[in-house]
């Protein structure tokens, strides 16, 4: 065999014994010291002069020596943590009350929720199982068919390998020499996009055959309402916002109710009344986010490189004026139009719901921001810091990991036995990914160094295909290497052979990697290998098969596709938010 068969032969052998059961990490630790030590071997040497050893070594060293994968084990603790301190299923209580009136609303409750604790996570198996233990059962006795359960709670878990912070996006990173940064970017609105198209195919899966999810009873879509509430409205105003606010004024009767746990003293007031305030506060911390990051910003920027007034006069040379890129570029009325028009919109949506806030509007307001706020401002804060360039990604997921603690300690549910447990996942799940790339590291060296990669490309070249083609094809690829394998092996394995690749074509490897993390979705949700349906099955009832299971994902799979096709259409979907952060 030729050394270019030899490495062809590797590339095969790979596949086989992985999906034979064997570690994926010394699995190509050990093809690529035999097949290294053949490549290297000189009959003339010692047999432990081969420098296929002096490789491992290298290898090793330059992959520990990676400052990108330094965040991975804080990103894995803070999705740890979160799985065991969080209160998963108060969020979904109080989403699911909130989607109410919506066709399929626990599914719609399951999917949202799924996205967003795969956010804040980034583990899906976790998510699978949680959201398994959490929403399957009530789906499956309010009589939603088998398919649209699962398959919902198996395709929502995967999100959170897509949308930042990912590790997925990392291990990535680390392989391409792209940045974790502008990746992040890049990936944020296509995976925001794909949790919208697997809801509307729930949504309109529900409209077109209203069986599949009947309609919740009054009973289960009721907001409970405390009883001091209703007297509350009776003594002051049927505005809950009107009545705290004459409340704080002239609070005597007030705080002579009984809520059942004491009096409702002047702080209790004022605490309703902030929470009551909650969505305006959100959206005028958004629009003034907004302003001081695309109009203030920029101009202090500017003023702060501009020469002082005098140097010019001492000699001092005058940088030549460049064209500036991303928010520095400057803004021009369009901004404005859009800005004043966004405003208008949020005043009289805000307007109209508080003119309407009753009892029950109130109490769902209070649950959604006990559930949902925290985790959300703290997800939030995460991903603005390594956007915006406050933080590196590494100082970020310190952020995140703190937070998540704090989060879980104010939750009351973080105990010494499950920080624990959580150190220990988080220890063993990084051990696991670096080995991968040292193994990932010496296997794709000696694969090159036998020809394979060589090989490879002359043969994709040799096929005169246009850069469509060469997407469609690569994408293919790993779309169809995601039925026997997992993300782990495609990102370290085969991801490395079409890189090299891409500048031939002229693909910008950003857009070409986040259509690879969409297409690895599929990877949880196609069988023989599909982890999620596995995940879930552990957890669901026996009545429910494997088989229906992987009926109900099949469907996302063609959403996923769809995904990607739109993403090419259209790659300002993609690049737009790097390209406006950070420039070209």
């Amino acid at each position: 065999m030729t050394d270019g068969a030899l490495g062809l032969a590797m590339l095969g052998l790979i596949v086989v014994v992985i999906m034979m059961g064997f570690p994926t990490a010394f699995t190509l630790m050990g093809l690529g010291m035999f097949f290294g030590f053949y490549a290297f071997y000189d009959p003339s040497e010692p047999w432990w002069d081969n420098r296929v050893f002096d490789l491992m070594v290298q290898r090793t060293y330059g992959a520990m020596t990676n400052d990108v994968l330094v965040s991975i084990p804080l990103f894995v603790l803070m999705g740890y943590v979160m799985e065991r301190g969080a209160l998963v299923d108060k969020m979904f209580y109080s989403i699911q009350l909130s989607a109410r009136r919506v066709p399929a609303s626990l599914a719609v409750a399951t999917l949202i929720v799924c996205t967003f604790w795969g956010i804040a996570s980034g583990l899906v198996g976790a998510v699978v199982v949680l959201m398994g233990v959490i929403a399957l059962n009530p789906m499956l006795r309010a009589g939603y068919d088998v398919r649209l359960a699962s398959g919902v709670i198996t395709a929502g878990g995967t999100l959170g390998i897509l949308i930042p912070p990912s590790v997925m996006i990392i291990v990535y990173a680390a392989v391409a020499g792209q940045s974790v940064v502008k990746l992040y970017a890049a990936a944020m609105f296509p995976g925001f996009f794909l949790a919208l198209l697997y809801l509307l195919y729930i949504v309109g899966w529900a409209l077109l055959q209203p069986k599949v999810a009947p309609r919740l009873p009054e009973e289960q879509t009721k907001v409970p309402v405390p009883g001091w509430m209703r007297a509350f409205q009776a003594a002051y105003s049927r505005n809950m916002l009107v009545g705290l606010a004459k409340a704080l004024v002239s609070p005597a009767r007030a705080t002579a109710l009984d809520t059942g746990a004491g009096r409702l003293t002047y702080g209790r007031l004022a605490g309703n009344f902030s929470a009551a305030l909650v969505p305006l506060a959100l959206t005028a911390t958004t629009l003034v986010a907004i302003w001081w990051y695309v109009v203030i910003y920029p101009q202090a920027a500017a003023e702060a490189e501009a020469v002082p007034e005098g140097l010019e006069q001492l000699g001092a040379p005058v940088a030549a004026e460049a064209p500036a890129t991303g928010a520095a570029a400057g803004v021009g009325n369009g901004f404005y139009l859009a800005f004043g028009l966004v405003a208008l919109v949020a005043a009289v949506v805000l307007f109209r719901y508080y003119r309407r806030m009753t009892a029950e509007r109130f109490e769902m307001l209070k649950l959604l921001s006990s559930s949902v706020m925290p985790l959300g401002i703290l997800t939030v804060l995460v991903l603005a810091v390594i956007l915006f360039g406050i933080t590196t990604a590494t100082e970020s997921a310190a952020v995140g990991a703190a937070g998540a603690f704090l989060l879980a300690l104010q939750a009351g549910t973080l105990n010494w036995k499950r920080t624990k447990e959580a150190v220990f996942l988080t220890a063993k799940t990084t051990a696991m990914v670096c080995w991968l790339f040292v193994g990932s590291a010496l296997f794709s060296a000696v694969f090159a160094l036998l020809g394979g990669q060589a090989l490879i490309e002359h043969w994709v070249l040799s096929l005169d295909l246009s850069p469509v083609q060469f997407m469609i094809l690569s994408q293919a690829i790993i779309f169809l290497l995601g039925w026997p394998l997992e993300w782990t092996e495609i990102i370290i394995i085969f991801v490395p052979i079409f890189l090299p690749l891409l500048k031939h074509f002229s693909i910008d490897p950003v857009l070409w990697g986040v259509l690879v993390f969409v297409n690895l979705q599929a990877a949880f949700l196609s069988p023989p290998v599909a982890m999620s349906a596995f995940y879930l099955k552990g957890v669901a009832p026996p009545h429910v098969t494997l088989n229906q299971i992987f009926a109900g994902m099949m469907p996302y799979m063609l959403v996923v596709i769809l995904c990607m096709v739109l993403m090419y259409l259209w790659p300002g979907m993609t690049l737009w938010l790097p390209e406006y952060l950070y420039g070209n």
